[in-house]
This record gives C-alpha cells, structure tokens and sequence, in this order.
C-alpha cells in the first residue's frame, strides 16, 4: 500500500477499487455511522491500526471495552480467523497479518489506566458549567467565583478548592456583589449540591493533578508508531455528561495549545469521538456553536476529529457539513424517524448511478458500508459499497491480567498514577480565616484577665463558643468589619482588600 494514504476496504458489490483515505485530508474529519452491531467499532479499530502504522497518535474512547484488544496481536486460533482470511483475499490486502499495537490505557476513574486528570481551572466555567447543567444566574455566579480565584492567585485545582471559595463566596456576598454584581446565595447552593453530586459519582478523581499533558498522548514510539491513546469509558456511560465535557474539554486543549501546522502532509494526532450524540444532546447553542467553532480551525492544528453515532443527524448539520471522510454502516428504518434519518443520510453522499444509496445503506450487511472519502482537491469521492478490511490486532476485550501488564510496561504510570495535592485555594482561605480569628481570642483572653485582676475575684471565664453557622470566611469577615472602623481602618483595609481584593 502507499505511503500517503490508508487502506479502509474494497470489493464491494460490483465494485474492486480500493477505497482508500487520503492522509493529508484526513485532518478534514470524518463520521462513522451505524445502528448497533453493524461494524462500527471494527471500522474504529481498523482506522486507529492504520494511522498508527503511518506514524499518527490517535486518541479514543472505549465504551464496551472491545478496543482493549489492540494492545494484542490477532491469533490464527481465533474464530474468526478464516473469515478475517478471506476478507483480506477478496478485497486485496495482500499483506495482511497479525499484530500488536502500541497502546496506552487511561481512565478518569483510575481502575483500567493511568488516571486522566485536570484542574478546575483548566476546566474553565463554561465546560464546567455545562457539566453541572447550571442555570444561567448560575453560571454567572461560578464566573464570579473564577474572576475572585484569578485576582487573588488561588489555584483551583481540585473540588474542595472550588466548594471552600463557594463557601468564602457566600458568606460574603454584600461585599463582593457591589463590585461584581448580585451573588443568590440559592445560587451558591445549588452549585454546591451538583458539586457534590459530582463527588459523589466518582469524579472528584478527575480533578487534581498532576494534570494530564498533552504530549504524553501525542507521542510516537521509537520505531515511529503512532501511539494509541484508548479511554475506559464502560463505567464513565454511567455518567454521560461528565463522558461528553471531558472529550469536549480535550478537543478544546488541543485547539488552545497546539501550534499552526497549516496543511500537513499526514495529522499531527486523530481525536474518535464515540458516541457522539451525548455531546449535543440538549446542549445549547452557545455550545453548538462553539464546537462547530473549534471542528472547523483545529484542522489547522493538525487534528482530525471523528465522530461515531448510530443516526447521522445526531450530529448538528453545522458540523456534519465539515465532516468530509464518511463510513455509513446500515441503518434500519423502522420508524418515521428512522426513514428520514436514511433519507438524509443518503443525501450527504454523492450520487453513484450504479446504486440508490438509500437502498444500499439499507441493505449493506455487517462489516460492509456505503463510503466516500475526499479526494485530489478535497473533493468527495462517488459513494461506494465496500467491504470493510480486517484488522490486524485483536478482536475483543483484553482480559484484566493483560491490560494490567500493558499498564506496567508503561513509563508514564511514574508521572500519573498517584496524585499530588499541593498548596491552593482551600489551604489559603482556611489559614486566612485562621489568621483572623486569633486576635478575637486574644482581646477576649485580655478582657477576662483585666476583670479578674481589677475585682480581685477569680471567674471561670468560659471559652468563646462559635455558633455553627461561623465558617472560616465568616470569621474572616467579623474580624475586618471590628476592624475598619477604627484609626488602623485605612491600613488595613489596604491589607485585607489587597490580599484578597486587589486587582489583577
């Protein structure tokens, strides 16, 4: 096969050319689509294999756990093994054989790979807004918390950091609306509640660091293999909205961080998104548009973004226009809906005169698919029927003994597998509220000996009790209140407000 393109199928009903995708346009996305059971994740697997071996890192998510398999050779005492045979005899792939590839497992939980983690900061409020299904007052008042945490060089890093800034926020809210607008303390509790709904779920293991670095996923091996990046993702379907933040947040990092390539002569690093329905489910246009925003400039960057689904038209048409590599794996239409799904779907390809491409979409049988790919030019090809290659890795799951080997030959479990908890928001703000609340234990003490001394009596002065309702930013917040008012007023609200106050 060439060098400048990547062998996807061939031999198709009445059709023996090749189907091949171009590397330099592979950057130009892509879809894979398909109702359940008819080859979507072989067509995922077949793909990661060949970009890999033309030296591109992919990265992607395994929902069933069925793509673990790369990290092993296929087997001729596998079942299929004769199937795989004659697949690869009747399409053409003359150097078919078995492989392993090289593959790193991740996990947000931590259970089946390295640990996948971020900082609340790097999360940002928007993405992290759309994981909590804020309100828009809501929003406003996490946006206020970011600003506060900017200006006063508090590191959020990790859940507790956010929930004692929430905390500090609230308590002294008259203070700080007059400056940034009004702060509901409703809202505050209700951000708080979906936080700990979150903690709850498992994913206060995402935030914290050492926070995930984007050149240990995209990475080649000394041989020049495309490193394969799989996610667990069988656990992380529990929590779909926190599956489809933490892909967007990925794709985000990629277009922030990487540099300009223009149009280079293969991808810098490929992005599969699975189950790409959970990303735009409800989701507003704000966010729509801001991955269609980020779909269309990161081919620039060298990425290629591909989404799989079941129906076309779970993808926003916006983006489904820029999407010029396609895999259409049958449809079934069964339901008024399902027809005009296959409608639509058929009429994204360019016609082929020798088939109705509604009809082949229909009838296509597993591991066959309707295919265009862009050709010289970025033009999309004529449709064809293809027969899907078979891959070269193995088919089915790893089982937990091996995975657990490939996790240990791994040098990067050193830089990611235990967590570091450095100093941040939360220890600042509870040392800050420590601070002040000494000088009132100190004026109480003072007062209770100066009574004692002048009556010539002995009191069994009782210690001061702080209510319940007192939290730390409270403290904080009596303590300079006492304080303004008087002849050191002005000194210390220079202090106070200049610590946590002060501008950028």
């Amino acid at each position: 096969m060439k060098q400048d393109r990547i062998f996807i199928g061939g031999g198709g009903e009445g059709y023996t050319t090749p189907e091949e995708m171009l590397l330099k346009y592979a950057n130009r996305h892509g879809l894979i689509a398909g109702a359940t059971g008819t080859g979507k994740t072989v067509t995922l697997q077949i793909l990661a294999e060949s970009f890999s071996k033309a030296g591109v890192p992919v990265f992607m998510a395994d929902v069933k756990g069925d793509l673990s398999g790369m990290a092993a050779a296929g087997s001729p005492q596998h079942k299929l093994h004769e199937k795989l045979v004659s697949r690869a005899e009747k399409i053409g792939l003359q150097d078919y054989g078995y492989e392993a590839f090289p593959v790193t497992f991740w996990d947000l939980f931590g259970e089946k790979g390295h640990p996948v983690r971020t900082t609340i900061s790097e999360m940002g409020p928007l993405l992290l807004s759309r994981l909590l299904e804020l309100s828009e007052a809501q929003e406003g008042v996490l946006n206020i918390a970011f600003r506060m945490a900017d200006e006063q060089s508090l590191l959020l890093l990790d859940l507790k950091d956010l929930q004692s800034l929430l905390v500090w926020l609230g308590e002294n809210a008259s203070a700080v609306g007059l400056r940034y607008g009004n702060i509901s303390k409703a809202s505050i509790g209700a951000i708080q509640r979906r936080l700990l709904v979150l903690e709850n779920q498992g994913a206060a293991q995402f935030f914290g660091e050492p926070a995930l670095k984007l050149e240990d996923m995209i990475a080649t091996t000394p041989s020049g293999q495309g490193r394969v990046n799989i996610l667990a993702a069988d656990r992380l379907m529990g929590a779909p909205r926190l599956y489809a933040t933490f892909l967007l947040w990925l794709l985000s990092e990629l277009f922030e961080n990487l540099p300009e390539v223009g149009d280079p002569d293969k991808p810098k690093f490929v992005f599969f998104f699975d189950e790409a329905h959970l990303l735009f489910d409800d989701a507003p246009k704000a966010l729509i548009n801001k991955v269609e925003q980020v779909a269309r400039l990161i081919r620039s960057k060298g990425v290629g973004v591909f989404f799989i689904t079941q129906q076309p038209d779970d993808v926003p048409s916006d983006i489904l226009g820029q999407l010029g590599n396609r895999v259409q794996h049958a449809l079934r239409a069964y339901t008024p809906r399902d027809q005009k799904a296959l409608r639509a779907a058929a009429e994204t390809f360019r016609p082929n005169p020798r088939f109705d491409t509604e009809d082949a979409i229909r009838d296509v049988g597993t591991g066959e698919a309707v295919v265009s790919m862009l050709q010289k030019k970025g033009v999309p090809s004529v449709v064809e029927r293809t027969l899907i290659r078979p891959p070269s890795s193995r088919l089915g799951p790893l089982d937990m003994s091996e995975r657990k080997a490939v996790m240990a030959r791994s040098a990067l479990g050193a830089a990611y597998d235990t967590a570091i908890d450095r100093v941040s928001a939360f220890e600042k703000l509870t040392a800050r509220a420590a601070e002040a609340e000494e000088p009132e234990e100190t004026e109480k003490s003072e007062f209770n000996s100066a009574r004692r001394y002048s009556s010539g009596k002995t009191y069994n002065a009782r210690k001061p009790v702080k209510r319940r309702s007192d939290s730390t930013a409270e403290a904080f917040a009596k303590s300079f209140s006492r304080s303004f008012g008087s002849k050191l007023g002005n000194s210390i609200a220079r202090g106070v407000l200049g610590s946590l106050f002060k501008a950028r």
